[in-house]
């Protein structure tokens, strides 16, 4: 049998693109024998499964997972919503939350930690199920929350198993106050920030250069009504409290009554729980945001399949 060395393991997954373990592992079932090892591989569909990593995908789900003081989110896509159903999927993603949560959320250190199980990383994992599923699947990006006092609470919205779901939220909350009570509110914060999308916690914590892009538009806008530069200046102070309103978290009215004012509710439940609250950050995933999807024309496909 011939050794099996790194160089050759290297060989074969620049031929084949399938992970290490499993270059590794075809290797060692064939001998050491090169061409027969990629034979191996695509008899097993992993070598395919590279072929399918340029394919878009939007689709897939959004995982969450809780721990003392901190909570992690994850989102790991695939071309069509139906793999969110699979139950491989769902449970990849449920591992690889946990994973990130004990990972800190650095995105490298998932990818390349170890698959609870077997002897394949993350990434490895994935290529593997792309394999047996036959969609193009990625994981796409990590993150976590942590708190010293306090709680980090979470939300899923349209949740199709505990955890997993189109958004996420998790945000934390800093206090000494009763841990019951923060949560409580935490849940409800989440809700809210999944339902409303902003931008910051506070004022300070928008991009100044958003902010300056902002004001420019509000007083070209302003200015075309022919007013004096006093009332324009005027006009952008009130559309720039407006503009605020919309997208930083502090200054919004809470989805849960539509009255009371983010701030507000954050100064009651501090006041209810026996402890000042800080919103530390949040963090919000939601499906696919930002993946431009291929437009397709579902009736020449079918057309095309018919010969028609």
């Amino acid at each position: 049998m011939n050794a099996i060395t790194a160089s050759l393991v290297k060989d074969l997954r620049e031929r084949t693109g399938a992970g290490m373990m499993d270059c590794k592992k075809a290797l060692t079932e064939t001998d050491g024998d090169l061409a027969a090892a990629a034979d191996w591989l695509r008899t097993k569909g992993l070598a395919a499964a590279a072929k399918k990593s340029g394919r878009v995908a939007a689709e897939g789900l959004v995982g969450v997972a809780s721990g003392p003081k901190s909570a992690a989110i994850v989102e790991i896509n695939s071309e069509t919503d139906f793999v969110s159903r699979n139950e491989d999927f769902q449970n990849l993603v449920t591992n690889v939350a946990k994973l990130a949560l004990d990972q800190g959320g650095d995105f490298d250190a998932v990818g390349a930690t170890a698959y609870p199980g077997n002897d394949r990383t993350v990434t490895e994992e994935i290529t593997s199920l792309v394999a047996t599923i036959g969609e193009n699947m990625s994981l796409r990006r990590t993150a976590m929350l942590s708190v010293d006092d306090g709680v980090v609470s979470s939300y899923v919205h349209g949740p199709l198993a505990t955890g997993l779901g189109r958004i996420g939220v998790i945000v934390g909350l800093k206090s000494t106050g009763d841990a019951a009570q923060l949560d409580a509110f935490g849940k409800q914060l989440a809700m809210h920030i999944a339902a409303t999308n902003p931008q910051s916690v506070g004022i300070d914590g928008l991009d100044p250069e958003l902010v300056k892009r902002e004001r420019e538009l509000l007083a070209d806008q302003a200015r075309e009504s022919g007013k004096p530069d006093n009332i324009v200046e005027k006009m952008v102070e009130g559309r720039i409290r407006k503009y605020f309103q919309e997208v930083v978290l502090t200054e919004q009215t809470f989805v849960i009554d539509n009255e009371t004012k983010i701030a507000d509710a954050v100064a009651a439940v501090g006041e209810s729980a026996g402890g000042a609250v800080e919103i530390t950050g949040f963090v919000r995933f939601a499906l696919g945001e930002g993946i431009e999807k291929e437009e397709s024309d579902f009736a020449a496909e079918v057309a095309a399949v018919s010969g028609a």
